[in-house]
């Protein structure tokens, strides 16, 4: 047992000691190499979201060789004039410009072609459209398509998670409902509740947690997918937290199980956590196709480093990182099939909140630790001891999983009191 704890002991220890050492890298630059034919061309690496920035960049003076990534976002339409210009005044500092596959581009930039250019690179002794190129980096790159284009529409990834995560809940607790004998009517009304809890309650939750401003500035889209600010404009939910939506599903839980199925809260939520977890997961996994929720800077050698060149300036320089989402996806995942089996395998589910209180200490203490390798979500005005925002309100979750532990002795039901017909 002492040696159960001391290994988590150094697991919470290497946590807080790479949150307060991490990597710097000077200028927002990360370092690889350009292989040009048989040769090797170090570069130094640069990414931005922000066209400004991108504008500003190639006036900046340097000694070294220069790799630009470019993204979809330098280029909208509606700023294709000044992306034009970006590009011509990269142009004009001898960088030469590339696709994804490190094709020349030579020509100017029209708005049939302009997403089509990747890479703007000034070097020593400039490169031949015929010279084979390849880019390597002791980090990955991990620089996705938004999503999969259908016709004129654009099905994103993280939207494509979202439908995962509600479609493979749905199909687990109509697997669940079987095996406990209830009535599957009571399923549609439960996946409604669990929908409108979960996105009213995470979108609230990012809103009062993380940006609180927006009830003033921007009203509307607290509640709606748009924006008002300069003009109307369809956004999407940019934000979502979490912790709202955990809030928001305990009341609407509630409901549904006094109201229209008539069972002890605990019966249920200890069967929705089982379905939440592995929607966690699909979540988080839809962050990562976002560049989204990244963490902190890293040696550029671990093997857990990715270079996000689509994540919004707002985590810092596009430098390389962990990926915060993934550590959460995983644990999100190894929570849903240690759930699982204890559901399948074992007499917990008849004892009433145990899983659930299980689920709620794990889940929160996955979401804990890896905020120390996270990067700040919005603004951190939530702060005690050095914690962030996140890993204060997740304290108070992981207290109330163990107290539900603890009283679910008193909810114990017999099998054939779980299994009865309605």
């Amino acid at each position: 047992m002492s040696n159960l704890f001391f290994r988590i002991y150094l697991i919470v220890f290497a946590f807080i000691t790479q949150s307060a050492f991490a990597q710097q890298y000077p200028g927002g630059l990360s370092d690889g190499t350009l292989k040009v034919n048989e040769g090797s061309v170090p570069v130094k690496i640069y990414s931005t979201t922000e066209i400004g920035d991108l504008n500003a960049f190639p006036e900046k003076a340097t000694d070294s060789n220069i790799l630009v990534i470019l993204n979809e976002s330098n280029f909208e339409p509606a700023y294709f004039n000044y992306s034009a210009t970006t590009l011509e005044k990269y142009k004009s500092l001898h960088y030469q410009l590339f696709d994804k596959d490190f094709k020349l581009i030579d020509g100017p930039a029209t708005q049939d072609n302009i997403t089509k250019f990747k890479y703007a690179v000034k070097t020593a002794k400039p490169i031949n459209g015929t010279d084979s190129i390849a880019l390597e980096t002791p980090f990955k790159i991990w620089d996705p398509s938004k999503g999969i284009q259908l016709g004129p529409v654009t099905l994103h990834f993280y939207s494509l998670m979202f439908v995962f995560a509600f479609g493979f809940g749905y199909i687990l607790m109509l697997r669940i409902f079987k095996i406990d004998n209830v009535n599957q009517k009571y399923l549609e009304p439960l996946f409604t509740w669990t929908l409108i809890g979960t996105i009213l309650g995470a979108r609230l939750g990012h809103v009062i947690f993380y940006q609180p401003e927006l009830f003033k500035e921007d009203f509307w889209s607290v509640f709606l997918p748009i924006s008002t600010k300069n003009g109307l404009k369809f956004t999407g939910f940019s934000g979502l937290a979490s912790h709202g939506a955990t809030i928001a599903l305990i009341f609407t839980t509630l409901y549904y199980s006094f109201k229209i199925i008539k069972k002890n809260p605990f019966w249920v939520y200890d069967r929705i956590g089982i379905v939440v977890a592995l929607g966690g997961a699909f979540v988080r996994i839809g962050n990562f196709f976002n560049s989204e929720i990244v963490g902190k800077a890293v040696d550029p050698n671990s093997p857990l480093a990715i270079l996000f060149p689509q994540q919004s300036s707002e985590y810092g320089p596009t430098v390389p990182r962990y990926p915060g989402q993934l550590l959460e996806a995983v644990g999100y995942f190894l929570l849903f099939i240690l759930l699982w089996i204890l559901y399948r395998k074992t007499n917990k589910k008849y004892q009433q909140g145990w899983l659930f209180g299980l689920f709620f200490i794990i889940l929160w203490a996955v979401r804990f630790f890896v905020e120390f390798l996270k990067e700040p979500q919005g603004d951190e005005f939530i702060q005690i001891g050095g914690l962030n925002t996140g890993q204060v309100l997740s304290i108070p979750f992981m207290i109330a999983g163990v107290v539900i532990m603890i009283i679910s002795k008193k909810f114990k039901i017999t099998q054939a009191e779980n299994e009865k017909p309605e």
